[in-house]
């Protein structure tokens, strides 16, 4: 049993060293935003990881062998959201910039930043392939 936590540790160790939509959205929200709504973030990309932790352990991987179009249709759903995401990005990025740098920007939504980072970890198809395989092989082997 400790072995198997430790094996399931380090595979996940080692897929948290690739950066995905979830580091650039913290990342981003850090930077231009105030550091509660970064936290806020950060709690709803948890919230999305433990649901996809709690899904792979109640049988994800045999409801995707039984309905092998549901994770393409997750994906699907996923990949446009996360375009859209970098739309709103790059759009963000490429507008000039009208108030002065001394400016602090007003403090926004704590609620809105939890539940973009729940969003983008919910459509993340690197969470998604890692809780629906990797770490599905692990809790049932």
């Amino acid at each position: 049993m400790l072995s198997t936590i430790f094996t399931i540790a380090a595979v996940h160790l080692i897929a948290l060293m690739s950066p995905g939509p979830d580091c650039f959205i913290v990342m981003q929200t850090a930077v231009g935003r105030s550091r509660k709504e970064a936290l806020c973030c950060v709690f709803g990309i948890t919230l999305g990881v433990a649901f996809w932790a709690a899904l792979s352990l109640l049988g994800l991987q045999w409801l995707f062998e039984r309905f092998a179009w549901l994770q393409q249709v997750i994906m699907l759903l996923g990949g446009l959201y996360l375009g859209w995401l970098a739309y709103v990005l790059l759009n963000s990025a490429f507008k000039k910039d009208t108030a002065p740098h001394a400016e602090v920007q007003a403090a926004g939504s704590g609620f809105r930043s939890f539940v973009v980072g729940l969003l983008t970890n919910l459509s993340n198809a690197k969470a998604l392939i890692y809780f629906s395989s990797v770490f599905s092989l692990f809790v049932t082997g």
